[in-house]
């Protein structure tokens, strides 16, 4: 018996240390790989930058959650680093030109538009951008219709039958199990609850989507009717006909500039660059080259401009990366409000809303902010809505691009009624003993009565009111004015302009520019938050029980229908008033 513990023990040993081993192993190779993808590459003389755009871009680096399934050590170049970068390039000898080759993807119209902004701008130096796909998604094609020359497989296609808005309805799902959403809201216009009290979109809300598809639509067109020279009335007539059925038609039509195979396009860039036929083409991406060519900060300027990217869902408590946690993001903004050294703050949003409390939270710590003189911009994205309004309403000066979706001024609050559904498909019964006539308002378990959903739309109607007064202190509006571009409504930014819930059309770089002019500073840095995980704590993150099982659902759904999941499971984030636009339109 001795010989087996003996013989037990010293197996049990040889296991634990070969474990210890591997774990070590894996951990030194993790490092060496986060090591390899942090390190700043060389750029090296001929170097073509290469664009791809399948993947979401946050508006800060690493900036999003993350799962094992997607994830890049090299990290996830954010919106800062693309214009930049951009900017840096163009005055780069070392940089001849921009090669895209681009795959349909989750990329908003606001973010597409900046980049393309920004490539254009780089055109000007007299280098080259060429476009390549095998297909281009609208979106896809939008990006690479900026090229001096655009080229699609022989074999490819061309997306281009106009825009729709895809909305998910729930109601008749929830029906049939039993369960009954008990919805309250202030505002005609809001509509985020339509997808569980109704089966279709109601005509308050098909007036305010199409025509924020339609001003979105229009821009669309404009930007590809400039590029390709193409009258924006013959774009639009090829869509309605759907004139582009095949490669030679996108030929034919003047969408692309020709049909050729990834070996010929790669044949014309070594032509570009003076290349021999079997010469390797120096390729870098945008992350890399951003780590490469960065300017360093400006250690001796004295005075900072923070800027805060503000993007996802505005949730309670501390919330985590891809997220705007009303706790974290309040605490960050009286970090930065306390550091002297601080003369102004841009607030770059983009989110659809969430929480109206954690907004309340937010939109706190920037009046606190501009109580002590310190200057505020905010700036939108490709989407400042609802709850993402509320904390921009109170800034000094508000900028929108001309696609961005914002407004949706309004609140509500749903309660899910699940008793039926418990009695009926799962066999369980409640009944209850209270101590007052209102002790089981808010279960799940016992429907609303009249008189507690009277309570109920009272408290939703207060805090209604509560952020038409921040929009018309933050805006200087009259209160019925306010009123009466409320309602829950959603704006593109060139009607928000019109309106007054913005101020100017432009982007980051104008918010920054204007916060310096209104804190009168010439000699500044910017520092940029929330500080963002480094990629080997980000990998470790990505494996935990929830991401994984978030990666394998990504994976098995893919992309699309990904997003109707994501709507869904969103239900569990709706616990008391929302802020919030309505569920993600996926334009298509």
């Amino acid at each position: 018996m001795k010989q087996f513990f003996k013989f037990l023990f010293a197996s049990c040993l040889g296991t634990m240390l070969a474990l210890f081993l591997i774990v070590g192993l894996v951990f030194w190779r993790s490092m060496v790989m986060v090591k390899k993808a942090n390190a700043a590459a060389k750029v090296k003389p001929n170097t073509v930058l290469k664009i791809t755009l399948g993947d979401p871009i946050p508006e800060k680096a690493n900036n999003m959650a993350v799962s094992g399934a997607d994830f890049n050590l090299e990290g996830t170049a954010g919106l800062y680093d693309y214009t930049r970068a951009l900017e840096l390039a163009k005055e780069d000898d070392k940089i001849k030109g921009i090669y895209m080759e681009l795959n349909p993807g989750a990329i908003g119209m606001a973010t597409m538009s900046k980049i393309r902004e920004s490539i254009a701008d780089f055109k000007e130096s007299g280098k080259f951008v060429i476009s390549y796909g095998n297909y281009y998604s609208q979106s896809g094609y939008y990006m690479a219709s900026v090229g001096d020359k655009v080229y699609l497989n022989p074999a490819g296609g061309i997306e281009f039958g106009g825009f729709s808005a895809q909305i998910p309805f729930f109601k008749k799902f929830i029906d049939r199990m039993g369960i009954k959403a008990q919805v309250y809201y202030a505002g005609k216009f809001k509509s985020a609850t339509e997808p569980f009290r109704r089966e279709d979109m109601s005509p308050e809300n098909r007036l305010q989507v199409r025509e924020y598809l339609e001003d979105n639509y229009q821009f669309f067109l404009k930007g590809i009717a400039e590029s390709r020279s193409i009258p924006v009335g013959s774009l639009r007539k090829m869509a309605d006909n759907l004139e582009i059925q095949f490669p030679t038609d996108a030929l034919d039509k003047k969408l692309v500039d020709g049909l050729k195979y990834k070996d010929q396009l790669l044949d014309e860039l070594r032509d570009r660059i003076g290349l021999d036929e079997k010469d390797d083409i120096n390729t870098m991406s945008i992350k890399s080259y951003f780590k490469s060519a960065k300017k360093p900060s400006n250690f001796r300027a004295k005075n900072k401009i923070a800027v805060v990217f503000a993007e996802g869902n505005i949730v309670d408590g501390k919330g985590e990366t891809g997220n705007i946690g009303g706790d974290r993001y309040s605490k960050i903004i009286r970090d930065i409000r306390n550091d002297d050294k601080v003369k102004a703050i841009v607030m770059r949003v983009n989110s659809g809303g969430g929480s109206a409390l954690a907004s309340e939270l937010i939109w706190r710590e920037i009046e606190e902010a501009k109580a002590q003189g310190i200057k505020v911009v905010a700036t939108m994205g490709d989407v400042a809505a609802s709850g993402g309004y509320y904390i921009a309403c109170n800034a000094d000066k508000i900028y929108a691009e001309p696609n961005t979706i914002t407004g949706s001024i309004g609140v509500f609050g749903m309660l899910p009624g699940v008793g039926e559904f418990m009695k009926e498909e799962v066999g369980i019964t409640f009944d209850t003993i209270k101590t007052g006539k209102f002790s089981t308002l808010g279960s799940p378990f016992f429907d609303v009565t009249d008189t507690e959903g009277a309570i109920i739309q009272r408290s939703i109607d207060s805090v209604y009111l509560q952020f038409l007064t921040r929009v018309s202190n933050g805006r200087d509006m009259a209160l019925p004015d306010v009123k009466e571009v409320a309602q829950g409504r959603v704006w593109a930014g060139t009607k928000a302009l019109s309106i007054k819930l913005v101020d100017e059309l432009g982007g980051l770089d104008d918010a920054i520019n204007t916060a310096a002019e209104l804190a009168d500073l010439d000699d500044y840095k910017i520092s940029q938050y929330p500080k963002t995980k480094e990629p080997l704590q980000q990998l470790i993150d990505s494996f935990t029980g929830k991401k994984s099982v978030q990666s394998m659902i990504k994976s098995e759904m893919g992309e699309e229908y990904y997003q109707y999941y994501l709507q869904a499971k969103e239900i569990k984030n709706m616990s008391g008033i929302q802020a919030r636009m309505p569920f993600q339109i996926i334009i298509h």
